[in-house]
Formats: C-alpha cells, sequence, structure tokens
C-alpha cells in the first residue's frame, strides 16, 4: 500500500468589508508567518488547502458578499479542493449561532476578538513581540493604522457595537512603536482608522487624546503623510484641528460621518447632535484650517425621514459644500434601535434619494476640481493603471476619493514615490497633470 504523502499545511486568508477588517487580516498573517506557518492574504494559487474567510456583517449586501464566499469555498471544501474552511470577523460574530446551524460544513466560527482561538488551531501561539508589526497586504508605502477598537456610541442605525463591542484605546506607546516600525519598512503615509477615532483616549487617560496621539506619530521619522478617518462630530476635540494646522505631515483632510442634514432624523439616529451644531462644527473647522478637506457620509432613507426631512439634506449638502462625500442607503438591521422602527420607505426611493445626493456632489466636486486646474501639488503614486501613474494630493485617501492621473507615456513615476504635478485638466472625481520639478 503506498504511503501517503504528508503535505504541508498553506493557508489563504481571505477579507471582506472595510479597512479595519483588512488591518485584523494583516495581524492574523503576521502571528501565522511569525509562527512559521506558509499563509497569504488573497492568493491566486490553487495550492492553499485551509482557507480563512474575515468577513463583514455591516449592511445586507456586504452580509450577502461575506455568506457568498463562505458557500463557495464550502463548495470547495466538498469537492476536496481545500481540507478546512474557518470563518472570523464580523458576520461570524454576529451570527455565529445561526450560521453554525445553517453552514455546518465550516469547521470553525470565530469572533471579531478571537485571533488566539484561530491561532491554536494552528497549535500556534500569540506571539507578543509581534504587536506592532504588520505585514501589509498592499504597496508598503501607505498602511493602514487601527488607533482602537470597537464603539460605545448609541447609533440607531448601526450594528457594529454588537459585532466589535466596546470602545477600547490602543496606548500611544504601542502605536508609536508600529509607526516606526512601519517608517522602517518604507511606508510614507498612515491612515488612522478606528470604529470612533473622536473617542480615543478617553479610556486610557481619562480625556480626549487623539490630538497628542496625533503630534506623537508626528515626530516619527520617515512618515510624510499622516490622514485622519471616521471621526465622530459629537464631542470633536478641536485640539485635533490645531495638530493639523501645526504640523506639516498631518495631512489636512478631516473624514467625518455626519450621516444626516435634518434634526429629527439626527435625533432618530441618536446621534447626540443637531442639523445646526453639524453646520457650526463644519464652519468652526474651516475658520481655523481654510484649506482643508472635509469628507462625509450621510444615509438615504432612515426611518422618520419624509419629504421634508430628505430636502433638509439637500440643502445641507449644496449649503456645506463638502469637499468629499458618499452616501448609503438605509439598511434595516437586526437587534439595533432602528429595527423597533418601521422601515417604510422603498428600497427605489432611497437609491432615488441617494442618487439624487450624488448628482449633487459631482456638481459641487466638479466646480471644487476647476479651482485646481493650473495649481501645483504634492502627489502621491499609488500605482500604474492602463497608461497613466495614478496618484493622490493630500486631500485623498486610497481608494475613495479623486485621484490625480499621470500620462505614463510622457512622464516616469516610481509606486511609492512622491512628485510635483501641475493640475491641466479636471473632471468630477479625477484630475489630469504634468510632473513638474
Amino acid at each position: 500500500m503506498k504511503a501517503r504523502t504528508l503535505k504541508k499545511d498553506k493557508v489563504n486568508i481571505i477579507t471582506m468589508g472595510c479597512s479595519k477588517n483588512l488591518v485584523d487580516s494583516e495581524v492574523l498573517l503576521t502571528q501565522l508567518k511569525g509562527n512559521g506557518i506558509n499563509a497569504s492574504h488573497e492568493s491566486n494559487t490553487d495550492d492553499n488547502n485551509i482557507v480563512i474567510i474575515n468577513t463583514c456583517g455591516f449592511i445586507d449586501n456586504a452580509k450577502q458578499e461575506s455568506i457568498d464566499t463562505i458557500l463557495q469555498y464550502v463548495d470547495a471544501k466538498e469537492q476536496g479542493l481545500v481540507d478546512k474552511v474557518y470563518v472570523t470577523g464580523c458576520l461570524s460574530q454576529r451570527y455565529k449561532d445561526d450560521l453554525e446551524k445553517e453552514i455546518p460544513q465550516v469547521d470553525a466560527f470565530f469572533g471579531t476578538r478571537d485571533l488566539p482561538a484561530i491561532l491554536k488551531k494552528f497549535k500556534a501561539d500569540y506571539k507578543h513581540e509581534l504587536v506592532g508589526e504588520r505585514l501589509l497586504t498592499h504597496s508598503s508605502h501607505y498602511a493602514y493604522m487601527k488607533i482602537s477598537e470597537g464603539c460605545d456610541r448609541p447609533c440607531s442605525f448601526c450594528a457594529i457595537p454588537l459585532m466589535r463591542g466596546g470602545h477600547i484605546s490602543r496606548p500611544i506607546e504601542e502605536l508609536v512603536k508600529e509607526a516606526e516600525h512601519k517608517a522602517a519598512g518604507g511606508t510614507k503615509e498612515l491612515l488612522l482608522i478606528a470604529q470612533d477615532s473622536t473617542y480615543y483616549g478617553l479610556d486610557l487617560y481619562k480625556k480626549r487624546n487623539l490630538a497628542e496621539l496625533m503630534r506623537r506619530l508626528s515626530d516619527v521619522n520617515g512618515i510624510d503623510w499622516i490622514r485622519l478617518h471616521y471621526a465622530y462630530p459629537t464631542g470633536f476635540p478641536m485640539d485635533v484641528i490645531e495638530v493639523m494646522k501645526e504640523r506639516d505631515n498631518i495631512c489636512n483632510y478631516l473624514d467625518i460621518p455626519l450621516q444626516h442634514g435634518s434634526t429629527d432624523v439626527l435625533k432618530a439616529m441618536r446621534r447626540g447632535t443637531t442639523r445646526e451644531k453639524q453646520e457650526n462644527l463644519i464652519h468652526s473647522i474651516r475658520d481655523i484650517l481654510p484649506d482643508i478637506a472635509i469628507r462625509t457620509t450621510l444615509i438615504a432613507g432612515h426611518p422618520g425621514e419624509g419629504e421634508k426631512e430628505y430636502q433638509e439634506m439637500v440643502d445641507f449638502v449644496e449649503r456645506m459644500k463638502f469637499e468629499r462625500l458618499g452616501v448609503f442607503t438605509y439598511s434595516h438591521e437586526e437587534n439595533t434601535h432602528a429595527f423597533s422602527m418601521e422601515d417604510s420607505i422603498p428600497q427605489e426611493v432611497k437609491q432615488e434619494r441617494a442618487n439624487h445626493l450624488m448628482e449633487i456632489q459631482e456638481q459641487i466636486s466638479f466646480e471644487l476640481n476647476q479651482d485646481k486646474v493650473g495649481k501645483t501639488f504634492k502627489v502621491l503614486i499609488d500605482k500604474k493603471e492602463g497608461g497613466h501613474f495614478v496618484g493622490r494630493t493630500e486631500y485623498d485617501s486610497v481608494e475613495v476619493d479623486n485621484e490625480v492621473l499621470i500620462d505614463a507615456s510622457k512622464h516616469y513615476c516610481r509606486v511609492g514615490d512622491f512628485v510635483h504635478v501641475k493640475i491641466n485638466e479636471a473632471t468630477e472625481f479625477d484630475l489630469y497633470g504634468d510632473v513638474v520639478e
């Protein structure tokens, strides 16, 4: 009888959802490799015999995509193409019991804070000496840095606290160490992310300490850009804007999800603020730092949004003229506060409202971009795509904002380098320009 050759395990990590999930996958990848396990992220080869799917459970579309991915790999397991399928992340945290019943072919389900338990499946240990180190799954010139986990906010529509738990800040020293390690590896841009970055430090330092964290990260040699995401507007610490103003390597960029422009809907959303307070906050930020790009997100179709409230949001967008805007349709999530309200607005109406808001934003963005024509900007080159090198100014984050396109037949740029680009043409969401000395 022929002896079966023991094949060494190869692990493939699949990431669904947001940048916060991507960071978790990178930490898992680092820990597996640190334990001598052959692991990769979204490998294109077909020789991986173990798959770990890091799921998203935020809204219906994301949940369905995660479930479809699980079923795809369960099918591959039944065909003998993979040996084991593990599922982790937000969907697994939120619906573990249901998923175990519905998809029993999955070998194990884990929550969002179960990294040591996943490692145990591989007879591996959580290596504390790897804290602050992280293998990046994309070009190393930028890196997401998760400054805290979880959220204590009571927003009506949001299931994140159900999946991620309460707010826990990471110590400043640990984050500085991570930034130093990243800089040594060639990272030039840090994108600070959290479920709620405004809350940073309240648990550890008994005060909002985001400004101090940004100062300390700004002092790290080799970090050219620091970019702030997901800042909750209620209780926003204005000393953060002062730090942006005083430090050249902190981008004049703020991602601050406002969610709506009607006080009545904001109240229904349990956001702890009003339209007037939000407008005053934006005016105050722009008074201190006129040269700032403000990115926000809005939700169309939340329970209680009648035609009057929707028109208030339209007016809000037209008057605030946000540099960057994303609009989502409301998703009725079980176990959230809003689930007890009637989700009476048809999906097609929600989508029409979202589309109309984005049409308004397109015109705003076009006009703001026309003002950039003839001006020169520092641009970080992210990739080469087709006949263009593609980069970003300090006013633009990865994948969600405007891009600068440079004709590759006229100019050569290296990915990860900064160049100065004079803008000669602009559309709604793209800038075209030439490299200048």
